[in-house]
């Protein structure tokens, strides 16, 4: 294990210029992708069924959301009105249409990826990439398409935008979200609090002061109107969906892969479109400034342009570009601080730029150590101190000028309530607990979640420096790098949310192309996406067995009415395939570094 960490030399006597194994494994989940023709009529006909075919299912989680969906306990708009109201009348019908949606929205979705990736068992498998795509604008318009519908439905399969909309509540009457619990500030009858989950109503706010400020002012202009207020807080959700679809292609570009592709493993993603757009996550707008950031830093980064004006220390236009994009992410980690990890991997394709090596810092005989490691330290203190600066600048002007200050630094393990069967150490902790409960040892699984946790959190810390230094030695893009460093904190986070892979998802899908990751990322997200039943909390395991088997049925004779052949069933001339590396360059040996997508240029005097 230490060896694998790079802690520990694989040989006694290592090559001076030897930058270990960071990233060997990791580099063969790139491979670049060529482009490709547009999709043949025939074609486009099979795509437009199942666009069709995946409205259809956001058409039915629409109604039955209608009596599924996390309405409000009071003020619900469609409680008494004759025809909207019947869905919640009508409990097993509205589970069974909601279940049946969300089965028919992902079929749709791995329909499509016939259009995007290839053939599962064909060009995915096979590590080959299909003759034909459908174009970017086609997969703008089909996510457009199968949103809509979830826009107009009431929150899904979560409660949380009333815990948004509660700790926003307590903002505007000028208490301390971060020290005030819905419960203390608003009261227990108060119509915000009734609708906020038993588990949140007496604890502070975890979320950042950008955020809360946001919810503030629609506060102010909604005031206790709870349908308005859910509006508002969707086209913020919204916003950040679209600086997704905005950024996505882009860095998917930057990284030789196909837009097509990216946009299809992540912006048309069903975990995204079930719980950022349905459920009104913040993580859509923190993933949205996050990815926008990146691509702003990396276009100034990765330019010809100087970033500093010629003879003074004043930023360039495109030294501007970098700081602009910097500010952004950091405004991101004010909406939720996991994307400050984006700022990392920033750092270091910015000290790349400026002549920072990883063979320069290792193995070095001590006499040797700074003239050899000498531009590389001054170039990433440089990048760190460019970085920081902005970093510092953003954040404090964001807690003064919000006016909620520096509390949410001790709210952020608030989450650590929830027993995510997701996280990996909580798993362990709660089935060893229950495993002891069996054995009579007594139940010690709090006491084995203080443990697991923290040793979770040093693991995801040591694993996360391997992968900055595998992007300092040049075998993983930053973009990458970070998208591997982001499933890293995810596995091994205190508690994690079903919408919480997206954070690796999204921006890998635009760097990582091979099989192995896009079957994982197929996989998960689908049976994710399945798995999470919007039930009630009264709610019968027979009413639930019912439900589940009128959903397959029903699944079954719709795509049996729209497909009389599935897109992936061979036709009479099937088309041909462009062969590909699949897993990129072959690894790079002990003694050299395979560039990164975008080698560093430096430029003199930046």
């Amino acid at each position: 294990m230490l060896t694998y960490l790079g802690l520990r030399h694989r040989s006694a006597t290592p090559a001076v210029d030897d930058t270990g194994d960071y990233g060997v494994t990791m580099a063969r989940l790139h491979g670049d992708e060529p482009e490709v023709g547009d999709l043949e009529p025939d074609e486009n006909r099979r795509l437009n069924r199942v666009r069709v075919f995946g409205a259809v299912g956001s058409i039915l989680i629409l109604i039955g959301s209608l009596g599924t969906g996390a309405v409000p306990v009071l003020q619900n708009p469609i409680a008494g009105v004759r025809l909207l109201s019947l869905p919640s009348r009508m409990w097993p019908v509205a589970l069974t249409l909601s279940i049946g949606g969300t089965l028919i929205l992902v079929l749709a979705w791995l329909l499509l990826g016939r259009f995007a990736v290839g053939r599962l068992n064909v060009e995915v498998m096979g590590g080959k990439t299909p003759r034909r795509r459908m174009t970017q604008r086609q997969a703008d318009r089909t996510l457009l398409l199968w949103i809509t519908p979830i826009i107009l439905a009431p929150p899904l399969l979560s409660k949380d935008i009333y815990s948004y909309l509660a700790q926003s509540a307590i903002a505007y009457r000028g208490m301390d979200p971060y020290k005030v619990s819905p419960v203390r500030g608003l009261g227990v009858g108060d119509v915000l609090t009734r609708s906020v989950p038993n588990l949140w109503r007496d604890t502070p706010a975890p979320y950042g002061p950008l955020f809360l400020w946001l919810g503030k002012n629609i506060t102010a202009i909604t005031g206790d109107n709870l349908t308005t207020a859910i509006l508002l807080h969707r086209v913020l959700a919204l916003v950040g969906v679209a600086l997704i679809v905005w950024a996505l292609p882009r860095l998917a570009r930057r990284c030789g892969v196909s837009p097509t592709a990216a946009l299809w493993l992540g912006a048309l993603n069903p975990l995204l479109i079930l719980h950022l757009v349905g459920g009104i996550h913040n993580e859509a707008l923190m993933l949205g400034l996050m990815l926008a950031g990146l691509e702003l830093c990396f276009r100034a980064i990765y330019g010809t342009h100087r970033l500093r004006r010629v003879g003074t220390v004043l930023p360039s236009p495109s030294g501007w570009l970098l700081i602009a994009g910097t500010a952004i992410i950091a405004a991101s980690a004010m909406i939720k601080i996991s994307s400050l990890l984006a700022l990392g991997f920033v750092g270091i394709a910015l000290a790349l730029r400026w002549g920072a090596t990883l063979p320069a810092l290792r193995h070095a005989p001590p006499s040797q150590w700074w003239a050899r490691s000498r531009q590389s330290v001054i170039a990433l203190a440089a990048s760190a101190t460019v970085l920081v600066t902005v970093l510092v600048v953003v954040v404090v002007s964001i807690c003064l000028g919000t006016g909620l200050g520096f509390g949410w630094t001790s709210t952020l393990s608030t989450g650590g309530v929830v027993r995510s069967w997701m996280s990996m150490p909580t798993l362990l902790s709660v089935t060893g607990g229950r495993v002891g409960v069996l054995m009579g040892l007594g139940d010690h699984t709090q006491a084995m979640l203080d443990v697991a946790r923290p040793i979770g959190q040093v693991i995801a810390g040591l694993f996360i420096i391997r992968w900055l230094l595998a992007a300092l030695a040049g075998r993983l893009h930053p973009l990458g790098a970070l998208g591997i460093a982001m499933a890293t904190f995810v596995l091994l986070f205190p508690f994690v949310q079903a919408w919480y892979l997206l954070w690796a998802v999204i921006p890998l899908a635009a760097w990582a192309t091979g099989r192995w990751f896009r079957l994982v990322a197929i996989a998960v997200s689908a049976i994710i996406a399945v798995v999470v039943l919007p039930t009630g909390a009264g709610t019968r395991g027979f009413q639930l067995a019912e439900a589940i088997v009128a959903s397959i049925f029903l699944t079954a004779v719709l795509t049996a009415v729209f497909f009389e052949k599935m897109p992936w069933q061979k036709t009479g001339d099937a088309p041909p395939t462009v062969d590909h590396d699949d897993v990129g360059p072959p690894p790079p040996g002990p003694t050299e570094a395979a560039p990164a997508r975008e080698p560093a240029t430096a430029t003199p005097g930046d």
